[in-house]
């Protein structure tokens, strides 16, 4: 399983480019996936240079590459330090990140990731973990589902489809196509498999924690990169990229910036440029990159 039959990597050369490379540095993959960004990595790379890649689904873990400049840890990119450590790493020089799923993942359909196939509620990123979205469909009670549905999927009628599925889950909504078939009164014609996606999306979110792990990842790159160290991440809806943007400009994730104790805003990054957003022709060649977003922020 290569990386073309896997995934194909959106924003190639720009999200590698923006690490800006140098003899005897450390980066790291934090997605490796079908490891189309890494070769692009390590391509880029002297032989003085070190690489390391994350990548917690087993899937993915089978397309390693054989390189002594390469390591992949087939964990969580949320346990960044935990592991750079294990490997006696305490700073690095460039750190990129592809979130979201991959093209296996979403044409997988065991893996119940998309709405174009039959298949179970699952969604898990990290097949080893007991928390899928059937578990959630099947026993959150109304509140909480409205909850993730409205802050996830940022769907209007989070409420209404939240009673939706607790009135209609007595004999258990297990697939994707009872899900469908189950929420069929909130999709307008012409616009469902808009709606669909926002509620798929609203679904995987909880099920990887994936706001939690961002969070928690972001403040460890501010730990281990290196002052002029560059952070490059690609992110595929608001939720994320707005995370990313105020934690580039404040070091946090809020809209207000960490004082030091003169009352002076204290800075972690400074930008690369602006957005940058795919081209009409890699779009056409691959629809998947229709959303993607990069910024690119250097560790002061």
């Amino acid at each position: 399983m290569m990386e073309a039959m896997y995934h194909k990597p959106v924003l190639l050369d720009a999200s590698v480019s923006g690490l800006n490379f140098k003899p005897n540095a450390i980066y790291v993959d934090a997605t490796f996936g079908g490891g189309g960004h890494t070769l692009a990595l390590l391509s880029r790379m002297d032989q003085s240079c070190k690489l390391y890649a994350f990548d917690q689904d087993e899937d993915a873990q089978q397309n390693s590459i054989q390189d002594p400049r390469f390591t992949l840890i087939p964990h969580n990119f949320c346990h960044l330090k935990r592991f750079l450590r294990f490997y006696k790493v305490d700073f690095v020089d460039g750190i990129l990140a592809d979130l979201g799923v991959s093209s296996h993942q979403f044409d997988t359909p065991t893996r119940g990731f998309s709405i174009r196939f039959d298949g179970p509620l699952d969604m898990r990123m990290n097949q080893r973990q007991a928390l899928t979205a059937a578990e959630i469909i099947n026993n959150a009670d109304e509140t909480e589902l409205a909850h993730i549905l409205f802050t996830y999927g940022e769907l209007s009628q989070a409420r209404k489809i939240a009673r939706q599925l607790v009135s209609q889950r007595g004999k258990g909504i297990y697939t994707t196509s009872e899900l469908n078939k189950v929420l069929a009164d909130f999709l307008p014609k012409g616009n469902e498999q808009k709606v669909l996606a926002k509620i798929y999306q609203a679904l995987r979110m909880e099920v990887n924690k994936e706001v939690e792990v961002l969070q928690d990842f972001l403040l460890q790159c501010k730990e281990v990169l290196r002052p002029g160290g560059r952070l490059s991440v690609i992110s595929y809806h608001s939720i994320e990229d707005r995370l990313i943007k105020r934690f580039i400009q404040y070091g946090n994730f809020t809209n207000e910036p960490i004082k030091d104790s003169f009352g002076n805003p204290e800075r972690y990054f400074t930008k690369c440029g602006g957005l940058q957003v795919p081209s009409a022709d890699e779009i056409k060649t691959n629809n998947r990159a229709r959303s993607a977003k990069l910024r690119v922020a250097e560790r002061v």
